[in-house]
């Protein structure tokens, strides 16, 4: 209704004041009327500070209102029914507001919550510290692993934990370390992963540690349980030709009643498969005899003598040692190197051992290929340093790929199947590691990984 609005009360309250400021001034210097005249002066002065305090009062639902906001809170109501329908539709819409924010909140901290309790249960350990000493958060899994209560401060986990608390900060920029630390009659090793990150202009740190023993120690059984198959199944190749031709030779030398026979009772036949079967025990042992020497190659590695090396020197050198079998199978060596100033800390004769056997099995791998290529590549990523030997060879089945590491196993039927399970070996001991990508038809790529 009009009379309900606030433009209409408005244009009444200035009315009834024009009237009083009329009557005041027909009034004005009549003695007889002088309290008259302070009466009225007293409406018109009431009458102005009511007009004020009327269209004042939407600046003071706003303060309200963002006084609200500001605070969270989100109990405030606004109610303006005097003040006609333009003002309650304004409080409406405060209102609205006012449980927009309510109900974000809502699903914040309900979400919030649900990280806590997410956090709470995983099995990896969590921290978050704020500007390099305030610890925000860390779970239960964490003070587990750690052995140290829910603390709120850095130097006093510090203090708890030196070894853990020193090797976060020497990676406080980002990064992943390994460590192990030692308990009461047992020592974990534990997986540390650094991110920083910047949270409304403060820095904050996420640490994540887990326990790998459980991994490690499945890891190493797999490995085990996979070179007790290959070695099982080398000496059994062996030994069983072995025992045959033993059983057949002394067949042959054995009469009816199980004695010796005496050189003239042995047949021109006989001796000839006595020799031809001593001939294939002789082969078959030394067979194993280079197996076990290849064992021990594998499980008996120098310690690296490290130095600075150049990677170019370390390219040609190569090129150098392998020109003659390039050249016999027609095989191109290009060389790509981001920098020509690049180098690496490492063992000159064992990573030149490592490349020597990949472009050995690359130049065999491109056997067929059109074109045969192997290509040396070194570049720099993050943190790392990669030297690559690519090859546009047949490439490598996938069933086979997550075999050609383990010791003894060789998709060449000539391989002793130690190389690349040495070369990876080498690289850890390196600090660094070993890696393969290839899809069939496509070539493979090995990569000498430097951290």
């Amino acid at each position: 209704m009009f009379y309900k609005r606030f433009s209409f009360q408005i244009i009444i309250r200035i009315a009834f004041l024009f009237l009083t400021l009329l009557g005041f001034t027909i009034i004005f210097g009549n003695k007889d009327l002088f309290f008259n005249q302070i009466i009225l002066g007293i409406i018109i002065v009431g009458q102005v500070f009511e007009l004020l305090n009327y269209v004042n009062r939407t600046n003071r639902e706003l303060q309200k209102f963002l006084d609200a906001i500001k605070h969270s809170d989100y109990t405030v109501n606004f109610t303006s029914k005097k003040l006609g329908n333009t003002f309650q539709g304004l409080d409406k819409a405060y209102e609205s507001i006012i449980n927009s924010y309510k109900q974000v909140k809502i699903e914040r901290e309900a979400q919030f919550h649900f990280l806590e309790v997410i956090v709470a249960h995983i099995d990896v350990g969590i921290i978050s510290v704020k500007n390099n000493h305030e610890i925000v958060l860390i779970n239960d899994s964490a003070c587990r692993l750690l052995k140290v209560p829910k603390l709120k401060n850095w130097k006093h986990l510090k203090q708890k934990n030196l070894l853990f608390a020193e090797t976060v900060e020497s990676i406080f920029d980002g990064g992943k370390k390994l460590i192990e630390i030692a308990g009461k009659g047992e020592t974990r090793s534990l997986s540390i992963n650094v991110t920083p990150i910047s949270l409304i202009e403060e820095p904050y740190v996420v640490i994540t540690l887990q326990d790998i023993n459980t991994e490690i120690e499945q890891k190493e059984l797999e490995a085990w349980n996979k070179l007790i198959r290959i070695l099982t199944h080398e000496i059994m190749n062996s030994l069983t030709p072995v025992a045959s031709l033993t059983e057949t030779i002394l067949m042959l030398l054995e009469n009816g009643q199980g004695s010796i026979r005496k050189s003239d009772e042995l047949e021109d036949e006989q001796i000839e498969d006595i020799h031809f079967s001593l001939q294939t025990i002789l082969r078959r042992s030394e067979g194993m005899l280079h197996f076990v020497e290849d064992y021990r190659k594998l499980t008996r590695i120098p310690v690296p003598e490290k130095s600075i090396l150049s990677v170019d020197e370390i390219f040609e050198s190569v090129r150098q040692l392998l020109q003659v079998e390039l050249n016999r199978n027609n095989v191109k060596l290009p060389i790509e190197v981001s920098d020509e100033n690049a180098e690496i800390f490492a063992d000159q004769r064992l990573i030149e051992q490592i490349l020597i056997n990949l472009i050995n099995n690359a130049i065999h791998a491109t056997e067929e290929a059109e074109n045969p290529q192997v290509t040396l590549k070194y570049f720099e990523r993050e943190k790392e340093k990669v030297i690559q030997v690519v090859d546009n060879g047949a490439g490598i089945d996938e069933d086979k790929m997550s075999k050609i590491f383990i010791p003894f196993y060789s998709t060449k039927s000539n391989g002793s199947g130690i190389g690349l399970s040495l070369s990876r070996n080498i690289m850890n001991l390196h600090n660094g590691t070993l890696q393969v990508h290839s899809e069939k038809g496509k070539g493979a790529v090995f990569s000498l990984i430097f951290r």
